[in-house]
């Protein structure tokens, strides 16, 4: 049993673009939240690995060298977002 809301072979079935460094940044951030027991620490620990990850993808642009956490940040925010954008795009159109 996980110790996570959704397992990681759950998540490469319904996310088959996720490589598994995507799903190992995935786990540890998530895991690194989840410690965090009252919820006002968990949504500042978010929101900081967040601006952590935008901040990192503006550096990694500009061809500076990231640091450990800025890449676990980066890679992190990227499987997020192949997640949501599955996610988008597999939503049915209203017209």
């Amino acid at each position: 049993m996980s110790d996570l809301p959704v397992d990681r072979a759950r998540l490469k079935s319904q996310f088959p673009q996720l490589t598994d460094a995507d799903l190992d940044a995935y786990e540890t951030v998530t895991r690194r939240i989840l410690e965090k027991k009252d919820p006002a620490e968990r949504g500042r620990l978010t929101r900081a690995i967040m601006e952590t990850a935008r901040s990192a993808r503006a550096k990694n642009e500009s061809g500076a060298a990231l640091t450990d956490e800025e890449r676990l940040a980066l890679s992190y925010l990227d499987a997020m977002g192949k997640m949501q954008h599955t996610t988008v795009e597999s939503r049915p159109r209203h017209r």
